[in-house]
């Protein structure tokens, strides 16, 4: 059974840092690209990062770039999220998610989704 399970959310101060997590089973770890999404209340998901875990080769949306770091732990089939400089715009449930690549919305090429992680930034 595949499983993506989310962790690391919870409510931070503008500035602030988080740690998300993502554990993922149940498929081959290393032929895959895991990402995380997010969706604030009222707007559409959106990708925020991107990992192959089989090169390394990361995608990062503008929003996040230079506060967000994604990193992979193959041995531990396990994705990091750092977040730093939280804004109050980073409030959503952030997603992760796994497919063979990244590609355009709506499903952003996922085949695996896991529950997500609520995330929330106060100003």
């Amino acid at each position: 059974e595949v499983q993506l399970v989310e962790s690391g959310g919870g409510l931070v101060q503008a500035g602030g840092s988080l740690r998300l997590s993502c554990a993922a089973s149940g498929f081959t770890f290393d032929d895959y690209a895991i990402g995380w999404f997010r969706q604030a209340p009222g707007k559409e998901r959106e990708v925020v990062s991107c990992i192959s875990s089989g090169d390394g080769s990361t995608y990062y949306a503008d929003s996040v770039k230079g506060r967000f770091t994604i990193s992979s732990d193959n041995a531990k089939n396990t994705v990091y999220l750092q977040m730093n400089s939280l804004k109050p715009e980073d409030t959503a449930v952030y997603y992760c998610a796994a497919g063979t690549e990244l590609k355009e919305a709506p499903n952003y090429g996922m085949d695996y989704w896991g529950k997500g992680t609520l995330v929330t930034v106060s100003s």
